[in-house]
């Protein structure tokens, strides 16, 4: 893999503007000058403690400590190499980047595999979109399949790239290998089928979607990662899935189904309050929804949903509107779904056609257009009512043993809710529908959550290892951090960094943890070679975890505070930390010598004197900051 220019990720940082690349995956709000906050997206959370500081460009959740620039930002949530993160902010933002010339590199500019798959996807996408558009007698059956069958419009199709795979045709693999796209990239990119003992050329590239309409499946910042290929007329006896309707890509570097939902990348600038969004089954429920105006609409990847999804769409807007098929198969997915619902921190209601009407999403719409929305919305059920009623369609009739089976099940469903407000919400709210006392309701509910909590945690008599003694306790518990704390203000202060350099003596510092190994390093480097910025910090950073160090301590910038003085007082805890411990030894070697007068005994007594006068007198930084 290439090794980009040091001063070309420097520009790459000054030139891209951190709140530009995480606002495509955190909705932020402004909270000062160059500050902003959001939900984090690396943990559940309900209250923004995630903050972007445009200024420095960096971001830093204060809930689960997560720090770093623009590129680990982009490595964590892409889960890229270095290098990846780095090509991929420079494609999108259109930014250069220049290499380091080695012996033997190629001519052309190198790519990583993951973004030689998206561009194979993007020309792949123009083959497909081409052949739904040609003038041929394929390309007029698939748009009169799609207008006159599925009645979607021209307009719908350009918007969304809609496609159509020929049924027998090498000219995409022929067309791929002659860009020179790496054996790896055509391999892996899903498009084919190719066996492992073959090489790659156009004809052992099989094609995998043949005779079918082609859906472009976008992530959540627009990248082309996947398609899902709807059956046809047309697709070919020997399709190894000609029976499936629908038949999406397999899973590669840059597609993994159970992490993506489909049209998120549109429909999460559309949520917001008043507009949730609105989860369908399927990919053309989510286009229809789309083409009455229904521009919040989205689906997952013809799997059940998933956590990672919803943790997804926890990010960008909390409310769901969940619209699922009528019938029994998508009454039972729905129901699936809500206790992940209520974990992942969503507000759901669930849409309901009129009375006993039996209709799907697509059908609906279809039909009616967006005044059905109204329609259904006015009906809808809260997360409980619809529980409730799938868990007891008569509980008008039931008896008491229907009603606690009902309650227990419903009782699991509310566990899965993280706050105890909301449990308590829940479990008032379904009451009514059950027919139940609230205060029966509320006690049983209790009764549940203890058993619950008996069987996840052991008994004390049984529960881990006896606390540790005091002797068992470090004796320099008060003096961890001292590291990280003149780290901190080493990074913010130059010219204390400087004059630290030669004051500091290394031996003080603890190296065993990453705020010492890099005051070490940092001091060392400004003793030695001098230390013009804090420019020259990211050329000596080994690691991400030192990195991530980093990004917290110069997320943001000390107070007015007597920082000389503080910094002695450092000093002075570094420097008995060190001496102590030789003190302590000294002593007890005092103490099991002889008599008075032996000459190793003068010594350890001289030796136990020059440590008292050490620690009397401390080094003091005399610089003022």
């Amino acid at each position: 893999m290439p090794v980009i220019k040091v001063s070309s990720l420097r520009d790459l940082k000054n030139q891209v503007n951190i709140h530009d690349v995480v606002v495509r995956t955190v909705a932020l709000k402004k909270v000062g000058l160059n500050r902003f906050k959001g939900l984090c997206p690396f943990h559940s959370e309900k209250t923004p403690s995630f903050h972007v500081s445009v200024d420095r460009g960096l971001y830093k959740c204060f809930g689960c400590g997560k720090a770093g620039d623009v590129l680990n930002f982009v490595m964590e949530i892409e889960r890229l190499q270095f290098t990846e993160a780095a090509e991929t902010i420079a494609k999108r933002f259109g930014v250069t980047l220049d290499y380091e010339e080695r012996t033997g590199s190629p001519t052309r500019k190198e790519y990583s595999l993951r973004q030689e798959i998206f561009d194979v996807h993007d020309l792949a996408a123009e083959f497909y979109r081409q052949a739904f558009l040609a003038a041929t007698p394929y390309g007029k059956f698939i748009r009169n399949y799609w207008e006159k069958n599925r009645r979607f419009s021209p307009e719908l199709a350009e918007e969304f790239k809609i496609g159509f795979a020929p049924v027998d045709d090498q000219t995409l693999a022929a067309g791929l290998i002659k860009r020179r796209f790496s054996e790896d990239a055509l391999r892996q990119c899903g498009l084919f089928f190719i066996r492992k003992d073959t090489s790659v050329a156009p004809a052992t590239l099989r094609p995998r979607f043949r005779g079918r309409l082609m859906i472009p499946i976008r992530d959540h910042q627009s990248r082309i990662t996947a398609f899902t290929a709807r059956q046809l007329k047309l697709t070919p006896i020997d399709d190894p899935a000609r029976e499936a309707k629908y038949v999406n890509s397999p899973e590669t570097p840059i597609f993994t189904k159970s992490r993506l939902l489909f049209n998120l990348d549109r429909a999460r600038t559309a949520a917001g309050d008043g507009h949730p969004f609105m989860l369908v089954e399927g990919q053309l429920d989510a286009l229809r929804c789309w083409s009455v105006g229904l521009k919040t609409a989205i689906a997952p990847q013809g799997t059940s949903i998933t956590d990672g999804q919803l943790q997804l769409l926890r990010r960008y807007h909390p409310q769901v509107e969940c619209f699922f098929d009528s019938d029994s198969a998508g009454q039972k997915a729905a129901l699936r779904f809500l206790p992940m619902a209520l974990k992942a921190g969503l507000e759901v209601r669930f849409l309901m056609p009129a009375g006993e009407e039996k209709l799907d999403p697509d059908l609906l719409f279809l039909e009616r257009g967006f005044a059905a929305y109204e329609e259904v919305r006015r009906g809808s059920l809260s997360a409980m009512e619809f529980a409730v009623r799938s868990l007891l369609p008569a509980a008008a009739h039931a008896g008491a043993e229907q009603k606690v089976r009902a309650a227990q099940a419903l009782f699991e469903i509310v566990a899965q809710a993280e706050s105890d407000v909301a449990r308590t919400s829940f479990i008032a709210e379904a009451s009514a529908p059950l027919q139940v006392a609230p205060s029966a309701l509320e006690q049983d509910f209790r009764a549940f959550v203890t058993r619950q909590a008996g069987s996840l945690f052991p008994s004390p008599a049984n529960a881990g290892s006896a606390p540790a003694s005091p002797a068992m306790i470090d004796a320099n518990a008060h003096t961890k951090g001292l590291e990280a704390h003149l780290l901190y203000l080493c990074l913010h202060h130059d010219q204390l960094l400087v004059a630290l350099g030669s004051l500091l003596p290394p031996e003080w510092i603890d190296s065993s943890v990453p705020s010492g190994r890099l005051l070490d390093r940092f001091l060392a480097e400004a003793h030695h070679n001098g230390w013009t910025s804090r420019k020259q910090v990211e050329q000596l950073i080994d690691s991400q975890e030192e990195k991530q160090l980093i990004a917290n301590l110069l997320f943001d910038s000390p107070g007015n505070e007597e920082w000389t003085k503080i910094v002695n007082e450092g000093l002075k805890a570094l420097h008995r930390r060190f001496l102590e411990p030789k003190l302590r030894q000294i002593e007890l070697e005092i103490a099991s010598k002889g008599e008075i007068g032996d000459p190793y005994l003068f010594s350890l007594l001289k030796q136990r004197a020059d440590i008292f006068r050490q620690l009397q007198h401390p080094p003091r930084l005399t610089v003022k900051l």
